[in-house]
């Protein structure tokens, strides 16, 4: 069994595999992260791997648990990934948007992919048909919206999404939702439409928290998975267990 590890900015996300299928999924914060990975290796006590990404930080006490009932694989820079990294300073790129790449490229070989991460920010990364990583973009996700917009003005209110119906909002709350959501469903449709007016063929993968909730906002048409990091988490400790063999 693998257990894949995604420390996020805000959560950290683990899943259990088990010959490539996924057996349970977890989501908790920073301080719980230590009684959760007592539960996990007390629950799939057969845990022989762990792999894992970070952009945000997990304790000492946490990596030395994982380390002692598992060999861990923590994804550096200088790991060895199934794409050409392109990006103009690689030592920058974020290790999650890395580890989506690969996933993209072990899943969707020789294909364009734009792949749309839907969490604490958006971001967004171009892999074409050649296994070939350029880059992408990054904004603000939906709960850094509502903070910012509660955060840097005075009365306006801090606000959680819900579902809307509706584009024009006729009071302060709705205003909020619709300026947020319908601002966010715009962005992806239009950096969708700009890859599509230079690759015609071409496969959107969305991912990250807000996927599910986005998903069905969309037009386009797009391969919704909100676990595609622990995924390609998974694919990426396959391939490096198949370049050492």
């Amino acid at each position: 069994m693998l257990l894949t590890i995604d420390v996020g900015n805000t959560k950290i996300k683990c899943a259990v595999f088990e010959q490539n299928t996924l057996l349970d999924k977890f989501i908790f914060d920073q301080n719980e992260a230590l009684n959760f990975f007592k539960k996990i290796f007390k629950k799939f006590n057969t845990i022989r791997f762990s792999i894992a990404s970070s952009v945000g930080k997990l304790e000492k006490e946490c990596l030395s648990y994982v380390e002692k009932h598992s060999k861990l694989l923590v994804i550096t820079h200088q790991f060895s990934f199934p794409f050409e990294n392109l990006y103009k300073t690689p030592t920058t790129l974020g290790i999650d948007r890395m580890v989506l790449a690969s996933g993209a490229s072990l899943s969707f070989p020789n294909t364009n992919c734009l792949i749309i991460d839907a969490g604490t920010c958006i971001t967004y990364d171009f892999l074409n048909d050649k296994g070939q990583y350029f880059g992408g973009a990054i904004s603000p996700g939906l709960q850094l919206r509502y903070k910012s917009l509660h955060n840097y003005t005075e009365k306006l209110p801090l606000l959680e999404k819900e579902t809307i119906d509706f584009f024009i909002g006729q009071n302060t709350n709705e205003s909020i939702h619709s300026g947020i959501i319908n601002g966010i469903v715009h962005e992806i449709e239009g950096f969708i439409s700009q890859y599509f007016l230079k690759y015609q063929h071409l496969t959107i993968i969305l991912t990250g928290g807000d996927a599910d909730f986005l998903a069905k906002r969309l037009k386009s048409t797009i391969f919704a998975n909100s676990n595609f990091l622990l995924e390609s988490l998974n694919l990426l400790f396959n391939y490096v267990q198949t370049q050492n063999d």
